[in-house]
């Protein structure tokens, strides 16, 4: 016969272990969602993303972490690399609306120039889904580039069950909330593209810009069509908080139109940086 102080020590101890084992357990209502790490040589990657709210707005990232000495790249990776896709394979009607990137580094090596990051970054991401009042089956695809002295793609399909019930989940509001806040700013008052001209022939950009900081010369990145970034500047003019320059447009593709289209233009300057859109009629 088995001891009964032996056996209520027993269930004792195992009423405490079960208790401490469903503090880290997942609650079932988090409806919140954040994958496993996909890996590959160069680093890796998940997606996060919050309850749709009640419009069916869904926040969310791509985190992407290099590996010492790796880089991964910016909307446009400058004259070499990879840029990050993020797809939508199936999600009940669901859209990207938006996909933001944080402010990059310019890296030089030998002749090539690259923008990107060398650190873990998150891009964040909006979505809109049909039916927000429903569970829904987030099914996403997303392609980067890792470079060190070669460049990796690197694609990996993501699963994450959403549903807009449940507490608002702590781990992934911070995930996000960290990566806005490395986003650019907007154009404000003391900070903004003042005039643009593209040239007749195409061949040189013109801009003229307000600076917060009147006395750094600042880093500018032009996002033209796919494939195509300005880094140059040439003409140089600065009075006050003024600054006027010029960058070479370089070889567009064939047959291209910029009418009606929009370029993205980062400014980095005295510790800020702004992004907007260039549109040209």
């Amino acid at each position: 016969m088995v001891n009964s102080t032996f056996s209520q020590q027993m269930l004792s101890r195992l009423g405490i272990c079960l208790a401490a084992a469903a503090l880290c357990l997942p609650a079932s209502g988090s409806m919140a969602a954040m994958t496993a790490w996909a890996e590959n040589e160069g680093g890796r990657m998940r997606v996060v993303a919050l309850p749709p709210t009640a419009d069916g707005t869904v926040r969310g990232a791509l985190q992407i972490e290099p590996k010492s000495g790796w880089i991964t790249y910016w909307k446009e990776p400058g004259q070499a690399g990879i840029p990050p896709k993020i797809t939508l394979t199936s999600a009940d009607g669901a859209s990207i609306t938006e996909i933001g990137f944080p402010i990059p580094k310019q890296f030089t090596v030998g002749d090539v120039r690259d923008i990107g990051y060398d650190h873990p970054v998150a891009l964040p991401f909006t979505l809109k889904l049909a039916a927000p009042d429903k569970p829904t089956t987030l099914r996403a695809s997303a392609f980067i580039g890792l470079c060190r002295n070669i460049c990796i793609p690197f694609q990996a399909d993501f699963r994450l069950e959403l549903s807009a019930a449940g507490p608002l989940p702590y781990q992934e509001n911070l995930i996000l909330d960290e990566a806005i806040r490395h986003l650019p700013e907007k154009p404000s008052a003391d900070f903004a593209v003042t005039a643009y001209t593209l040239s007749d022939d195409r061949q040189n950009l013109s801009l003229s810009l307000k600076l917060p900081d009147e006395t750094a010369v600042p880093q500018i990145f032009v996002a033209g069509p796919e494939g195509h970034v300005l880094l140059d500047q040439t003409n140089e003019k600065r009075s006050g908080d003024r600054y006027i320059v010029e960058m070479p447009v370089g070889k567009l593709p064939k047959n291209y139109d910029p009418h009606g289209k929009r370029w993205d233009i980062l400014v980095v300057s005295g510790g800020r940086a702004m992004e907007t859109s260039l549109a040209f009629e």
